[in-house]
């Protein structure tokens, strides 16, 4: 992240063309608004390329004359002029359609474009920051994004990390997350979780758990029963984990040859529990007040299992 600090520092001190990629939730557009606000000029204009649908699309994007269309009662300056002379910001670039690419190239090469309907081309002083998610080699590939396009976007190109790739910044996220209500903080249980979860919606899945669990928090530090459940789910895949390699080092000791299998990316919880009470069944010949003491449970909690997974 010291290198992305520095690598805006010194996009902002140039009117080329930014081209930010990483994966969703990975601050694109914080990145893209720090950019524009180290050299402050003009507007900063965010531009969903997502949103941009339908017959309106070019209008959104370029404006239109009074008349141009039906419903067109009167002149619309379009996103694009509203930039003028500060910053576009075109989030989801991958998303824009094949026929806008095309006005986009123009406005990037001549700093010109036209809206709807109007026979004359307008100059604009624009800076153009890009972002994606998508891999937008394998666009061009794919014939889904033009070639052209492409290279005259990739001049100042950022790579914005995952968070699972800098770990070591969740605790900072989430004192920036909590400046509001600083008076409550995760406990060590809870931040330990937190740093071992791999976060797939990356800062803005993390910005979103930090905010539940501040509207949700019992006294204190935040606790476990604050989390959400994907993080419960991921706290309770980590313990039957910890319980299935211990039951497999027990097993071990008695039965070399029994092995628990690889617990499948989709697999269910009941079903990773009910994989694992076997194994430490098998590893004790089906004496289950050693199988408990493996699990680290008691007896009754054991035969409740197997009741309730039908392995009496």
């Amino acid at each position: 992240m010291d290198s992305i600090r520095r690598l805006i520092n010194k996009a902002a001190r140039t009117r080329l063309p930014v081209l930010l990629l990483g994966e969703t939730g990975t601050g694109k557009e914080v990145v893209a608004r720090a950019i524009h606000d180290a050299n402050p000029r003009g507007e900063f204009v965010p531009i969903d390329c997502g949103a941009l649908v339908g017959t309106l699309m070019e209008s959104e994007l370029f404006g239109h004359v009074k008349g141009s269309f039906s419903g067109a009662t009167e002149n619309k300056k379009g996103l694009v002029e509203l930039a003028d002379g500060g910053t576009a910001f075109f989030d989801e670039i991958g998303d824009l359609p094949l026929e806008m690419q095309v006005k986009l190239l123009r406005l990037i090469q001549e700093h010109e474009f036209r809206a709807v309907g109007s026979l004359k081309w307008r100059s604009v002083d624009i800076r153009i920051i890009a972002a994606t998610h998508r891999d937008l080699l394998a666009e061009v590939g794919a014939g889904r994004f033009r070639q052209d396009l492409y290279y005259r976007l990739n001049v100042f190109t950022m790579h914005l990390p995952a968070l699972r790739d800098r770990k070591e910044d969740v605790p900072l996220l989430i004192d920036h997350f909590l400046r509001s209500s600083d008076s409550f903080y995760p406990s060590i249980e809870v931040l330990e979780l937190l740093q071992s979860y791999d976060w797939p919606g990356n800062i803005r899945e993390l910005q979103h758990c930090v905010e539940r669990m501040t509207a949700l928090q019992s006294e204190g530090a935040l606790q476990m029963s604050d989390l959400p459940s994907a993080l419960l789910n991921h706290c309770a895949a980590n313990d039957l984990e910890r319980l299935a390699a211990a039951a497999v080092e027990e097993a071990s000791a008695y039965l070399p040859e029994v092995r628990l299998p690889s617990r499948a990316p989709v697999i269910s919880l009941p079903e990773s529990e009910k994989q694992t009470i076997a194994a430490a069944l098998a590893s004790t010949r089906g004496e289950k007040q050693s199988a408990a003491r493996i699990l680290g449970i008691g007896r009754t909690t054991l035969y409740r299992k197997m009741k309730e997974y039908g392995m009496e």
